[in-house]
């Protein structure tokens, strides 16, 4: 039985392309809105979690990144945990401070997420951006890792070729969930992109990969994004607490790609103690389109191979029965790395809050997110999926 740990504070930066902006500068202020969101200073925080995974090639800053990001926004003494999971990493982070709650090692801790993406070059960025793969398998892809993405190039083809030899699947699919995502995001306020898109523009935008475009792919971005959690005993009045019902962490799996986001979402589901059809809303990792659509699937939102009617039926936008990526997701809220698992979970919080403005989904009592990230053993290195409800979990 697990004790009841609540998030109770939501900040976040926009994400964007920000080069003068440093990682104390964007940390400083995604930590400062979640610590006024929770009505809570520097000294109520006793322990943190920081999540980075680019900052030794985008910036130098090769380790204790958490310490100096947190020293120079009014923090001392308390232990600080460095994370690096890739784009799971901020989520992973959430996870470890639910244990240390749970544990009883500390009551509030902070979990920040922070990441430059925007440096010196653009080889740099995708140098560091290939680091998240298993270097020998980037090595064997025969692709120029300076200049372009091995899981665009060499990890998401084949899947995406597997799956339409299977099930069959049209580009107009793959299409139509950027352009919801755009629509979505062009109501968030804290998006990178936000200016609709057709059809038309996704597909005759850049091919990267074929059949996917720039427009299916997230962008390059800098953000950060933070949170404040803690236990049941130490809510106030003046908390409006997000209960943390599930939270789960695994690593590839034996049994093959895709494998890893069932296997780690069927735990989350049991901790919970909900079924997929109990999902109000969900944010996802799209870091391509065709992930969005596997998602569905592999989260057990419907059957294998027809996530396409999820879309085509519109199941998954705003006024659908489950809408996913209300935030804008990854495509075009944007992607700092590190950043993205919390700022899915903030998103999450706002909807089952009541404060997600023109993109609130009706009455969210549970909200799932799912991030993923790197590449080893021919599968997702990294996959987190953190179920958020309205009430707590029954101890």
């Amino acid at each position: 039985m697990n004790a009841s740990v609540a998030v109770v504070g939501l900040g976040m930066t926009r994400f964007g392309r920000f080069p003068d902006r440093s990682l104390k500068d964007l940390g400083g202020e995604a930590v400062r809105a979640a610590l006024a969101d929770a009505h809570l200073e520097t000294e109520d925080i006793e322990m943190a979690f920081v999540a980075n995974a680019m900052a030794s090639i985008i910036t130098g800053q090769v380790s204790a990144v958490g310490q100096t990001v947190l020293r120079a926004n009014g923090f001392s003494g308390i232990p600080v945990y460095n994370i690096d999971n890739a784009c799971a990493g901020s989520s992973s982070a959430l996870n470890l401070a639910v244990h240390a709650v749970r544990a009883g090692a500390a009551k509030t801790v902070l979990v920040l997420g922070v990441e430059k993406l925007v440096g010196s070059s653009r080889e740099a960025t995708y140098m560091a951006l290939n680091g998240a793969a298993d270097i020998d398998f980037v090595a064997g892809a025969g692709i120029d890792a300076s200049r372009e993405s091995v899981f665009v190039s060499a990890v998401y083809p084949p899947r995406l070729r597997a799956y339409a030899d299977a099930h069959g699947l049209s580009g107009d699919v793959l299409a139509a969930i950027a352009v919801k995502n755009r629509r979505h995001a062009g109501l968030n306020p804290m998006a990178q992109y936000t200016d609709p898109v057709t059809v038309e523009d996704v597909l005759t935008s850049k091919v990267i990969a074929d059949p996917i475009t720039a427009f299916m792919c997230a962008p390059i971005s800098d953000g950060a994004s933070a949170v404040v959690v803690t236990s049941a005993a130490s809510v106030r009045p003046e908390h409006k607490p997000v209960w943390i019902r599930g939270s789960v962490v695994g690593m590839a799996s034996a049994e093959g790609p895709g494998a890893a986001i069932r296997e780690v979402a069927t735990r989350a589901y049991t901790e919970a103690g909900i079924t997929p059809g109990q999902v109000d809303v969900a944010e996802v990792h799209d870091s391509v389109s065709f992930n969005e659509l596997l998602a569905y699937e592999e989260l057990g939102f419907c059957e294998r191979g027809t996530g396409d009617r999820l879309v085509a039926e519109e199941v998954t936008s705003l006024g659908g029965r489950l809408p996913v990526n209300t935030s804008g997701g990854l495509e075009s809220r944007g992607h700092p790395v590190a950043a993205t698992g919390l700022a899915q979970v903030i998103e999450l919080g706002h909807q089952i809050r009541g404060e997600a403005g023109d993109r609130q989904v009706p009455d969210v009592r549970i909200g799932l997110a799912e991030s993923a990230g790197g590449f080893a053993g021919g599968d997702t290195a990294a996959v987190a999926v953190t179920v958020l409800g309205s009430d707590p979990s029954d101890d």
